[in-house]
């Protein structure tokens, strides 16, 4: 486990480099100041020397998430809602845990790339290439396979093992927000017209009103 997490280090720094989508920071940092009213693109700073150690720090990644759900899986980010600190550095991390055959269903990050580690067991990821090719790259990782999602595309991933499975992300953005593609399309608020999605998808509308009432 230490290996893999001195690996995952390395990986979040190369991410933080080579493919940062945030504007790069241009003092020391910009602890987030979460209780400031003002609206700017990213977070207000905090005044440098109200600055303390816990505003760069995050405790509870050790933790299983709770995989008790529809999906069999729990995200555990820690974006700069959850550490200040990661204001205007362009990075943030998070969890997934699996129960088996649990999946991550297929969801975007509009901000980030994604760089993915397997911490314990066997995952099957995977994403989508944009129009008009549609490409499926998918590929099954083991413990210790790191695998990168390209920012703004599709993907996945998907417990093939016989037991729980964790893996460890690191996103090139302090808020690289998610896009979880069957709540998007069935779960908008207000619903999307079921017609426009009965055409899109080519099926009875009733389907549609029946996939709606899930989310």
């Amino acid at each position: 486990m230490t290996s893999h997490l001195l690996l995952f280090g390395l990986l979040v720094a190369g991410c933080s480099v080579a493919f940062a989508a945030d504007p790069s920071p241009l003092q020391d940092f910009c602890v987030a100041d979460q209780n400031s009213t003002v609206f700017v693109n990213g977070l207000v700073c905090k005044e440098a020397r109200l600055v303390q150690a816990d505003d760069f720090f995050y405790s509870g990644l050790q933790l299983m998430g709770n995989t008790s759900n529809a999906v069999g899986s729990a995200v555990t980010p820690v974006t700069v809602a959850e550490l200040p600190g990661l204001n205007t550095l362009g990075i943030s991390m998070a969890r997934i845990d699996f129960a088996p055959q649990g999946i991550n269903p297929p969801h975007t990050h509009p901000r980030a790339t994604e760089i993915l580690i397997v911490m314990e067991g066997r995952i099957l990821v995977g994403f989508v290439t944009s129009n008009p090719q549609n490409r499926l790259i998918t590929k099954e990782l083991q413990k210790g396979d790191v695998f990168v999602f390209p920012e703004g595309l599709i993907h996945f991933q998907k417990n093939v093992g016989n037991g729980y499975a964790v893996a460890i992300a690191a996103l090139s953005s302090q808020n690289p927000g998610v896009i979880t593609i069957a709540n998007a399309v069935f779960g908008s608020n207000p619903d999307i017209a079921a017609d426009i999605l009965a055409k899109a998808f080519q099926v009875d509308v009733n389907v549609v009103y029946q996939i709606q009432s899930k989310f």
